[in-house]
């Protein structure tokens, strides 16, 4: 087989694929709507249940769920006749995922839920099936065919059902009014909530490892200042600490190429006025789009007086794991 077959198997399978996610607009309806309603008005948990390849996708969606607000948790069915129907409760809401709508490890579990009067949403594709039919309300997820040439594997089937997972938590996220901060809250050790969460004040250079010199400095001792304490850049400030102006890297570029003389020069004759600053509440993420815009490495840090107490470039950004 040539690699030109290989990539329209693929392909065939893609398509077909995108099919299943097309037709499922039609599903976002009122059954859709009223499922969204039952998980909103939910003063537990979601409790979500699926198996073998649907109960991957739903620990995926559970997953989703609680980490856009929606608190939610996944039950595998084998294990819930076995003891682990204790972890439901009447103030909980049931998301079960079956593909036929017939999986024996869900059906046994049914008349548990029933009588603990908790709301029953069912995830099949087929809506005449049994838990279909048990369920307060059932989302269509049936497909045409799945992208297995055989039609044997969950390909199709497990990819609506994902997106539809996907759907549900978005609108719930969404009527709830969660925010950026909110979703960083629940991810503090990944990339994104250090993003969300970290302020320049949490990773700027403070006090004595600022770089700093007076405005009738020497451009020798900035040059030694910026050198001491290694961020390729100095602040210049008057006598409170009040920022006057920058200078970096490319500014003793284009001292250089400006035949300067850099031993008489003094740093107030060559520095970059009216510099670009933050003040130390700014979020880090921020900072970053703020640095990008501007096209600078290095970046002063100020109070609301413009008095300088602090300093970072994108080092300290790569460290901290902002970029």
């Amino acid at each position: 087989m040539d690699k030109e077959q290989l990539k329209k198997l693929g392909l065939a399978v893609v398509e077909t694929e995108l099919a299943g996610i097309e037709a499922l607009k039609q599903q976002i309806n009122d059954d859709f709507a009223k499922a969204c309603e039952l998980m909103l008005a939910c003063e537990g948990r979601i409790v979500v249940t699926g198996m073998g390849k649907s109960g991957h996708i739903g620990s995926k969606i559970a997953a989703t769920l609680a980490s856009t607000g929606s608190p939610a948790f996944f039950v595998h069915p084998g294990e819930a006749s076995h003891g682990d129907l204790g972890m439901i409760t009447s103030k909980d809401v049931v998301l079960a995922l079956s593909n036929s709508g017939e999986t024996g490890e869900i059906l046994t579990i049914l008349p548990i839920i029933k009588r603990l009067n908790v709301p029953l949403i069912s995830l099949t594709g087929k809506p005449e099936s049994t838990l279909s039919q048990a369920a307060n309300v059932n989302l269509d997820a049936s497909v045409e065919k799945e992208a297995c040439p055989l039609g044997l594997a969950p390909t199709t089937s497990t990819t609506v059902a994902l997106v539809l997972g996907d759907a549900l938590a978005v609108a719930l996220l969404d009527t709830k009014g969660f925010t950026a901060e909110d979703f960083a809250l629940s991810h503090p050790g990944g990339s994104l909530g250090r993003r969300l969460l970290l302020h320049v004040n949490d990773i700027m250079h403070k006090e004595d490892a600022i770089p700093a010199v007076a405005e009738d400095a020497s451009l020798k001792d900035a040059l030694l200042e910026m050198s001491k304490k290694g961020l390729g850049m100095t602040a210049i400030t008057s006598t409170d600490r009040t920022v006057l102006g920058v200078y970096t890297d490319g500014d003793l570029r284009r001292t250089l190429d400006n035949d300067v003389d850099i031993h008489n020069a003094k740093i107030g004759d060559v520095m970059t006025k009216n510099c670009k600053t933050l003040i130390e509440n700014t979020l880090a993420a921020e900072a970053l789009s703020f640095m990008q815009e501007h096209s600078i490495n290095d970046l002063l840090i100020v109070d609301n007086n413009n008095k300088l107490i602090g300093a970072l470039n994108m080092q300290d950004m790569l460290r901290a794991g902002v970029i």
